[in-house]
């Protein structure tokens, strides 16, 4: 059986960080923002510059499985397939993604009602 990396030290590095963004966030592209920010700190971490990370490798997807997509360059390297495949990565990004998730839902559906009462 292949050994299994867990790298929840990172995501709890991480998530105070962007628990605080996302509660500051005002819009849902904010959120988008925060959380392609703390991924991509998380990455960056675990990945212990064999490779840059960038804002265009992550984004927040809300409403799909996961709620997170990898940009093709980032799932094309080696260093990064092993990395994947070999730990709990996908799990904790799926976990930052919750919160994410949940704030983008309750801004997007906020930001409906306050247009909708300009509009009136």
């Amino acid at each position: 059986m292949a050994t299994m990396h867990s790298y929840t030290k990172y995501e709890n590095r991480v998530v105070p960080g962007l628990r605080q963004n996302l509660n500051k966030s005002e819009s849902p592209e904010d959120v988008r923002n925060f959380f392609a920010h703390a991924a991509r700190e998380l990455l960056d971490s675990v990945m212990e510059g064999v490779t840059q990370i960038g804002y265009e490798d992550i984004a927040l997807l809300p409403g799909s499985d996961p709620p997170y997509v990898l940009s093709d360059r980032l799932t094309g390297l080696e260093a990064f397939k092993s990395v994947w495949n070999s730990s709990d990565l996908a799990q904790v990004l799926a976990r930052i993604a919750e919160p994410a998730v949940r704030r983008y839902k309750y801004l997007q559906k906020n930001l409906e009602r306050t247009e909708a009462k300009i509009r009136m």
